[in-house]
């Protein structure tokens, strides 16, 4: 496939929030679904086409949700090559609160091992794939890693896009000074808050309180304060450092694709895996110059398309139906 960025949408701003208000495919009718977890709490889950078919597993970006239009564009697409799909929404992301004190986190594996292990005792033979955006693909990346060769054999590939493999860097870089940087990190850190002081009022006993976490207006700030206490790491600068997928990519033995631009202004270039992309054959990088944050946007203004989710499709299929 070639990709041509949409000349309309200049520089990697206008590519990032144009990608993120436009809107998914219509038509689609997912059947939502509640899975009870075995500490209590649950995740609701967006089923997209026949039940038999080969499955797409898909993970929201930070903040999102299953119907995100990123998620419903590779729903789409997936659905053109006749494959279903699973998205998944983490916890406190599907619209309700979640039971617990704990959230989700960049890091945070577990669920997605508990997703594929529910589709897989479903229907044992029936190939999947997995596939994120931005977080969600940091997720899925790092499970990958994680997992080496002790993964379903129904686990054929996964693909990722603009994925933080450098969790410290990519907070460095939403943290800046610029007006751009200020406007992404204000637009997570708003919601992100607003869960936060929810479990203060719901919850007694939290390593954290009320005021510090209105106080926290940095990713640096609500990592050190939320993030790291109410999951078990050692500060932010230990979070980042354990749950940045780019250490365990070197461990990926499935097929997986990794798109990535060169402008994208939460990721650095100088982030990207190169050198291990060179070393592990089962891990396939493709980076392009222009793209911004999960945008890759292509066509003309009245027609245009999203490159990234149909090449993510396509690579899916084809290791789905060897």
């Amino acid at each position: 496939m070639t990709y041509l960025p949409a000349r309309w949408l200049p520089g990697p701003h206008a590519m990032t929030i144009f990608a993120r208000l436009a809107r998914g495919p219509r038509g689609l009718a997912p059947r939502r679904e509640r899975w009870e977890l075995d500490d209590g709490d649950f995740l609701d889950v967006d089923r997209h086409g026949d039940p038999g078919a080969p499955a797409i597993v898909i993970l929201h970006g930070l903040e999102g949700s299953s119907r995100a239009p990123y998620v419903l564009r590779l729903v789409h697409a997936c659905a053109t090559r006749g494959l279903s799909a699973v998205a998944l929404n983490f916890r406190g992301c599907s619209g309700e609160r979640n039971r617990l004190p704990r959230l989700y986190h960049s890091g945070e594996t577990s669920d997605l091992a508990r997703a594929v292990e529910r589709l897989v005792a479903e229907r044992p033979g029936r190939p999947l794939g997995v596939a994120g955006f931005s977080l969600g693909g940091n997720v899925v990346a790092k499970w990958l890693g994680e997992r080496r060769e002790v993964l379903p054999p129904e686990v054929r590939a996964g693909a990722v896009i603009s994925v933080p493999f450098d969790l410290a860097r990519c907070a460095e870089a939403i943290d800046g000074s610029g007006g751009m940087a200020r406007l992404y990190r204000e637009r997570f850190l708003r919601t992100l808050r607003a869960k936060a002081l929810d479990k203060t009022r719901r919850f007694e006993g939290l390593p954290f309180s009320a005021a510090e976490v209105r106080a926290a207006r940095t990713f640096a700030q609500f990592d050190e304060v939320v993030t790291s206490r109410l999951h078990g790491f050692d500060g932010a600068r230990d979070y980042w450092s354990r749950c940045s997928s780019g250490r365990h990519l070197s461990g990926v033995r499935r097929p997986l694709l990794a798109i990535a631009a060169a402008d994208d202004p939460i990721v650095p270039g100088d982030t990207l895996p190169v050198e291990t992309a060179r070393e592990n054959p089962a891990l396939t990088l493709e980076t392009y110059p222009a793209g911004g944050h999960v945008g890759f946007v292509s066509g003309r203004p009245w027609r245009f398309e999203f490159f990234a989710e149909t090449r993510a499709a396509n690579f899916l299929e084809a290791a789905l139906r060897r």
